[in-house]
């Protein structure tokens, strides 16, 4: 039986600062992430299956990556949570604003490690996350591949 690969894209706008960084990434800004989600597995061959010839169907991937990363994301502002920015973090969730505070400097390389962990823990048994591709503008991509993280 053949492993076949599928990839489901999503879109989504968060903004961010990287706390101690020496460019202009050290200020408030945001970018519109496009993120590429690979899976692996074999097509199911049980004639009587509801998703006969499917890896996994499109549209239960989306649920989960939409649930555990999109939603949650989407038109949010990441901060570290070791930065001075937690009173500005602070103010916002006062007024509002959806604010997420990470265990990281949330840099593409570090969402993406994020993200394959909380993919991975929702795939059915059968289904293993191949590889993630984190776009935050047109020339600028992190990339996550499970073979790199054995």
């Amino acid at each position: 039986m053949s492993n076949i690969r599928i990839t489901k894209q999503f879109n989504f706008e968060t903004g961010h600062a990287l706390y101690g960084y020496d460019g202009k990434c050290r200020n408030v800004h945001g970018h519109s992430y496009k993120l590429s989600v690979t899976v692996i597995g074999q097509p199911i061959t049980d004639t009587s299956h509801v998703k006969l010839g499917m890896v996994i169907d499109f549209t239960d991937l989306k649920k989960i990556v939409k649930e555990e990363i999109v939603n949650k994301f989407d038109h949010a502002t990441v901060f570290n949570k070791n930065t001075p920015h937690v009173d500005l973090a602070k103010e916002l969730t006062d007024r509002g604003h959806n604010v997420i505070l990470a265990d990281y400097q949330p840099t593409s390389e570090n969402m993406v490690i994020d993200f394959s962990k909380k993919i991975t823990d929702r795939l059915p048994e059968n289904i293993k996350l191949h590889s993630l591709k984190l776009q935050e503008t047109d020339t600028s991509f992190a990339e996550w591949f499970a073979s790199d993280n054995h």
